[in-house]
């Protein structure tokens, strides 16, 4: 009976032995089916979020090659919006324009501000003296796209300045009769002949030139003119300004010289040999000598109050003599 007893027990103890083995080998499946599972759910996470990346990658690839076209699209239309542009002046005065279309110069025919640069290469003498009553220029802009002008007429408008500094083949300029009281650029005109700013409101006028033969700016507010390197020079019409005094010993080839109405006082005329016209009537002088000028054929020196006597050489003959009844002709003034 103590052995059935002691083989239950070890049969119940076998039993107990393989349950509980049993359930460690199920636990062992349990948890390593868990861990697959973890596994496998960590790896599809890891694998989403690389794709994920791969795909967050890519979309900014993209729009950085978005962004790289529109740049390039952009810039692109600048030049194609910049290059026009270049290829035309601009001309803000309506009145300019307008008298450009009118002559068959701006070749669109349209006031818009603007004339190519074509149309104005192809211009070397420009007149713009007005041909209706209302058509007054203001700005000259523009005129700088005119570089290859030779002649330049815009008188009798309402320009109160100028810059002709790139217009540098001009022989002729002719402003007369507009507001100017500046004007830029004249030294850089290597081929000026003649310039006229008569009936301006300039107060000093000062350039250098080595072509020049003619300056005419009467009727201005001039109180100081020097032209220098002027060797050419030779006719001077200054009258109707505010000048106190002219140094002309610079001027070997003059011939004409207008002073009429100034506010000299003196004036030295010995180098000026080939002066033939010599109109200084109007002013403040108390002595004048052109014994030096056997040329001068017309001498008009009225209106001179302090000036009674001007003198000459004994066997000097000039054909036009303007006096007031207070002055002579003598070879001896002393």
């Amino acid at each position: 009976m103590r052995d059935n007893i002691l083989a239950s027990e070890n049969t119940g103890r076998i039993s107990s032995s393989s349950v509980l083995k049993r359930q460690r080998h199920y636990i062992r499946i349990v948890t390593t089916r868990k861990r697959d599972k973890q596994w496998k759910i960590e790896r599809k996470l890891k694998s989403d979020f690389t794709d994920g990346s791969r795909f967050l990658r890519n979309v900014l690839i993209l729009f950085s090659l978005i962004t790289l076209i529109l740049v390039i699209a952009s810039c692109t239309k600048d030049d194609e919006h910049t290059d026009p542009i270049n290829d035309f002046v601009y001309i803000p005065d309506n009145q300019f324009e307008s008298i450009l279309i009118e002559q068959n110069i701006d070749s669109d025919g349209v006031v818009n501000q603007k004339i190519s640069k074509t149309d104005a290469l192809g211009v070397t003498h420009l007149d713009l003296n007005p041909s209706a009553s209302d058509m007054y220029i203001e700005d000259l802009t523009g005129i700088e796209g005119f570089t290859n002008l030779t002649y330049l007429s815009a008188s009798g408008h309402l320009m109160e300045e100028i810059d002709l500094s790139h217009n540098t083949q001009l022989d002729t300029v002719l402003l007369r009769a507009n507001e100017l009281h500046s004007i830029q650029g004249l030294s850089k005109l290597e081929s000026l002949i003649k310039i006229d700013l008569s009936w301006n409101l300039l107060d000093s006028l000062s350039f250098k030139s080595e072509t020049i033969e003619v300056l005419l700016a009467s009727h201005n507010h001039l109180k100081f003119v020097e032209i220098e390197n002027a060797d050419q020079l030779k006719s001077i019409i200054l009258t109707s300004n505010k000048l106190p005094s002219v140094n002309l010993g610079t001027y070997p080839l003059l011939e004409t010289l207008l002073l009429s109405d100034n506010l000299l006082q003196t004036i030295d005329l010995v180098q000026n040999d080939n002066l033939s016209h010599l109109y200084i009537s109007g002013n403040s002088l108390s002595e004048l000598s052109v014994s030096s000028n056997q040329n001068l054929v017309d001498l008009r020196v009225d209106r001179n109050p302090s000036l009674t006597c001007i003198h000459i050489n004994d066997d000097q003959q000039i054909p036009t003599v303007s006096l007031s009844e207070y002055q002579k002709l003598s070879s001896n003034c002393n």
